[in-house]
């Protein structure tokens, strides 16, 4: 038989566990007088920033930023259709990566309690030398399985060996311009906390889904 092309994909995924997690909250204030607004938002923040700063400086919280402060003001309606005093609004958003997640339940419990301030959710990852060798991994697996899947097929056929030709991330191999738009490459799907509050916990307990890694690659070969 003369020499065959087998074109295949290659998939594989790896679960992890969390290291790190960042928490989202703002902090937000209105009334009145746009200054003592602005002063108010940044009080309720200041005990906030220091807390995370001790913190980091103690291990815990590898590091955290305050940003996106907004100043804004909008004439409220009653439920008579008469449109009110102006009131004034003042927010920032602050987000910390904790590394030790006990220590995060009892800071979550504590902030949430705190006037003006709002926990906005919290984003499950791991640290970026861990992701990077990780996705590594990923892709040499999904690498291997496009060879296995090429010589099941070649076998099938009656040949024995194959050579590679391409080898590239999905969409990324030489193609014909009516085929199909391009797949995703390689992703990392980012898992959200689940928070419970719990009956009789002193603190916010949470259950991170594991973070899942994929890759998927499209291989050529020649098979003889």
């Amino acid at each position: 038989m003369s020499e065959v092309t087998i074109t295949v994909r290659g998939e594989h995924e790896q679960r992890v566990v969390p290291e790190e997690v960042v928490a989202h909250l703002s902090v937000r204030a209105e009334g009145p007088q746009r200054n003592s607004v602005v002063e108010r938002m940044a009080g309720l923040a200041a005990p906030l920033q220091e807390d995370l700063t001790t913190r980091k400086d103690t291990g815990g919280v590898r590091d955290w930023s305050s940003q996106r402060m907004s100043v804004w003001a909008n004439r409220p309606w009653n439920n008579e259709g008469k449109q009110l005093a102006l009131v004034h609004y003042a927010s920032v958003e602050i987000s910390a990566t904790f590394t030790d997640f006990a220590a995060l339940s009892w800071w979550i419990t504590d902030v949430a309690e705190r006037e003006g301030v709002q926990v906005d959710g919290l984003t499950w990852r791991l640290t970026p030398a861990t992701a990077k060798a990780t996705e590594a991994q990923v892709a040499a697996h999904a690498v291997q399985v496009a060879v296995d899947r090429a010589t099941a097929y070649a076998g099938a056929i009656g040949l024995t060996s194959v050579t590679p030709l391409e080898i590239a991330d999905l969409g990324l191999l030489t193609r014909a311009p009516d085929n199909s738009a391009p797949a995703p490459k390689m992703m990392r799907a980012m898992a959200m906390g689940v928070m419970d509050a719990g009956n009789g916990g002193p603190a916010v307990q949470f259950q991170p889904e594991d973070i899942v890694v994929t890759a998927a690659v499209e291989a050529r070969f020649a098979a003889r």
